[in-house]
């Protein structure tokens, strides 16, 4: 059996630049999961279909193949993970605000979370995973041989995201991503299907007040005292 590290947790809590520097340290694959909800509002979005539709929603991205990698030669730069899509790289079209917006109202519909679900334990079965997200140790990877619960305060989240999207050269304030944060902390929590949760066996990771380096380092020492 593979060896599978699930990680969830609220937005910016530092899931996807942790869940990377750990699969590349421990020689995993990165498998970022929220992306697939991104691309899944991208195509709705592309093929003028409401992000509220479920069946046309559903059917799209059952017909799409979507393939992750860790990003190599002229795709470091600064992107979390390579995403090809039909042969597409989509990698910064779906980390627009707008995007991941779509990507908070797609998560809402169960037909499309079955599709995707199905795609990332395919994914998993076969090979070492680190896969972050915010159903992955209750939904995806249940068996999983350690879960985390990753998070940080709001403020501090928000800072994170509010510097990534400056870096980018969006034109965003603080006040307006903190508000779309604890808006969509909300809806992760309080949809019907998946709600965000912790589970009674993952281990509760505050980041607040750590750096990055300190994260992963207490990962990989956790990793190793299982294996």
């Amino acid at each position: 059996m593979s060896f599978q590290i699930a990680i969830d947790g609220p937005v910016a809590a530092g899931k996807g630049t942790i869940a990377k520097l750990l699969a590349k340290r421990l020689n995993f694959l990165y498998v970022d999961t929220g992306a697939m909800y991104r691309v899944t509002a991208l195509l709705a979005h592309q093929n003028n279909i409401s992000w509220d539709d479920e069946p046309n929603v559903a059917k799209i991205v059952a017909a799409t193949s979507i393939h992750m990698r860790n990003p190599e030669g002229e795709e470091l730069d600064g992107r979390q993970t390579t995403v090809i899509v039909d042969g597409q790289d989509v990698s910064w079209k779906i980390r627009t605000e707008e995007i991941g917006k779509g990507a908070s109202e797609v998560a809402k519909l169960p037909e499309v979370r079955k599709v995707l679900v199905e795609k990332q334990q395919h994914i998993a079965a076969s090979q070492d995973v680190v896969m972050e997200g915010r159903d992955i140790t209750y939904r995806v990877l249940p068996e999983a041989q350690l879960k985390i619960y990753l998070t940080a305060d709001e403020s501090s989240r928000a800072k994170r995201r509010y510097q990534e999207l400056i870096h980018r050269g969006e034109d965003v304030s603080f006040e307006a991503v903190l508000a779309d944060l604890i808006d969509r902390d909300k809806k992760d929590q309080e949809r019907s299907v998946d709600p965000l949760q912790i589970v009674a066996d993952a281990w509760v990771l505050d980041t607040t007040t750590l750096s990055i380096e300190e994260v992963v380092d207490a990962i990989e020492t956790r990793v190793k005292s299982i294996t």
